[in-house]
This record gives structure tokens, C-alpha cells and sequence, in this order.
């Protein structure tokens, strides 16, 4: 399938663009730390994997994202000390771990997914015309509606 005027590379770009909006659209890390640096992304990208995958074990993740199983599992920690997954032995195999989000969310988490993306948008776009503004936003639900996984955070 070929998406009229706009190629691969174009279209890498433009997801990268989408995730340093997303990533200055979330509330500041708690402890005053440095805006998300690396590894708070890698974090990201882990909880976004389980959210697709639940009930997933750490090398699986690892598997499906490219990352090192030792980043994974220190993302996982992260996660976990943060209240926003839930680890548990896996029934079948009690030597492994399966991870999956907490139902019960932290207030921390609460305040990272109830976060706007108004005002990074603006601030990328260099325009607050409320038009323009609505455009891209209305872009943005059918694309999430179309591609994120169901459980996505």
C-alpha cells in the first residue's frame, strides 16, 4: 500500500516528530530530574509493549521492542516502583515473570495519561490558531484510532 506524498523515511520522521511531542506533552518527571532523559523513554516504550502484550514475560518484550533484556528489566522495575504495572510468577513456568498494567493506577500515572497534548502541539506547530490546532488534532484520534492497540495507555 502507497500513502499519496508521503514515503518511508517521511513517515519515520513524522513518528519521530509525534514522540517528541508526546514526550514534552507529558508532566515533568517527579525529584526535578532532566526532562525525559533516555532511559525514561525507554520506560515509555516498555509500558506501551505492555499494554499491547499482557501477561508478558521481560525476554518477550525485549523480543518484540529490540531493546536489551537487562534495559527491559530495569524499565520494568521503574514501572513497577511506579504502580503502573503488576508483575506476577508465570503458571506455566515458575521461573518466569509475566508483567501487565496495574488496573488500579497511581495518582503519577493517573497525572501522565490524563495529560493534554494541546499545548505541545501548539508550541510545534508555532501557531495557536485554533483551526489549525483542531486539524491536527482530529488527525491525530483517527490515527489513534486506527493504530494503537486497544489497551494502549
Amino acid at each position: 500500500m502507497y500513502i499519496v506524498g508521503v514515503n518511508g523515511v517521511e513517515l519515520f520522521l513524522l513518528g519521530r516528530t509525534l514522540m517528541k511531542i508526546g514526550e514534552d506533552a507529558l508532566p515533568e518527571p517527579p525529584g526535578g530530574s532532566a526532562r525525559y532523559a533516555g532511559s525514561a523513554r525507554l520506560v515509555l516504550i516498555v509500558a506501551s509493549d505492555i499494554a499491547a502484550h499482557p501477561d508478558t514475560a521481560v525476554g518477550e518484550i525485549a523480543a518484540r521492542t529490540g531493546l536489551p533484556q537487562s534495559q527491559v528489566s530495569s524499565a520494568v522495575t521503574r514501572l513497577k516502583e511506579a504502580g503502573s504495572v503488576r508483575t506476577a510468577p508465570d503458571p506455566a513456568d515458575r521461573r518466569r515473570v509475566l508483567v501487565r498494567q496495574n488496573p488500579d493506577e497511581s495518582s503519577r500515572v493517573a497525572r501522565v495519561r490524563a495529560a493534554g497534548v494541546e499545548d505541545a502541539l501548539v508550541a510545534a506547530l508555532g501557531s495557536d490558531d485554533p483551526q489549525r490546532l483542531d486539524e491536527v488534532l482530529r488527525a491525530l484520534e483517527v490515527l489513534a484510532r486506527h493504530l494503537m492497540p486497544p489497551s494502549a495507555p
